[in-house]
């Protein structure tokens, strides 16, 4: 595994902090995934996605669905990765941005974490 690039992105007090990494294997991304839970304890939630050959996974973590994973994963698609790993982390600022914010927010980190 290897980190590529780390993007933070605030609105509304919240903060994305998003995380790309070239994976080869599906424990890599869980591994990633319990480490940055542990390095992130106050965190309210991080959303995934990641691509390996078939192997796809996301995950809102708890967030309204389809608001955080689904579109970190089209993002993946809609740029052909492969091989691909990317974790939002989201501390939340006490004012709620609903679920188009929420949406738009996580595809800003995601976006700017993949340069594009």
């Amino acid at each position: 595994m290897k980190l590529i690039n780390t993007y933070t992105y605030e609105i509304k007090k919240s903060k994305f902090i998003a995380f790309y990494y070239e994976i080869e294997k599906e424990e890599e991304a869980l591994n990633i995934l319990a480490n940055l839970k542990k390095e992130h304890k106050k965190a309210k939630h991080i959303p995934y996605a990641y691509k390996i050959d078939t192997i796809i996974r996301k995950s809102d973590d708890k967030e309204p669905s389809n608001t955080a994973g689904t579109p970190i994963y089209h993002l993946i698609e809609k740029q052909n990765l492969n091989h691909i790993f990317i974790a939002v982390v989201r501390y939340f600022g006490g004012i709620k941005l609903g679920t188009g914010g929420l949406t738009r927010a996580y595809l800003t980190a995601t976006k700017e974490v993949l340069n594009v």
